[in-house]
């Protein structure tokens, strides 16, 4: 389970802000795409594991989930995907090659406490 990992690096950065700004992080906020092959309920738990007895427990992970979206050069517009498993615009049906948004696995905010 790579979400075990991945979890681990999460507290890791958010541990060392944390300790560097000397406050208690209570929340960290990610962007987890759609097309970055992260389960979200297993990271979820695998966070929770992670945070055992470091200065992130008792925190909370806050996922915003990013759907895939793809450029359409039939309709020369952004697509957002009905499914990861077929990559045709579900406006006119073309094939739809470059990738705009859903590949996202970021951390882009703590919540903190003085």
């Amino acid at each position: 389970m790579h979400e075990l990992s991945i979890a681990m690096g999460i507290v890791e950065v958010a541990a060392d802000e944390a300790k560097q700004r000397n406050v208690r992080v209570s929340a960290v906020h990610l962007r987890l795409g759609a097309l970055s092959g992260v389960v979200k309920d297993a990271l979820l738990f695998s966070y929770e594991v992670a945070c055992h007895d470091t200065p992130l427990q008792g925190s909370r992970l806050l996922i915003e989930e990013i759907p895939a979206a793809v450029f359409c050069p039939q309709c020369k517009d952004k697509r957002v995907l009905d499914s990861v498993q077929s990559f045709t615009c579900p406006q006119c049906g073309a094939l739809a090659g470059e990738v705009l948004q859903g590949k996202e696995l970021e951390v882009f905010a703590l919540e903190v406490e003085e």
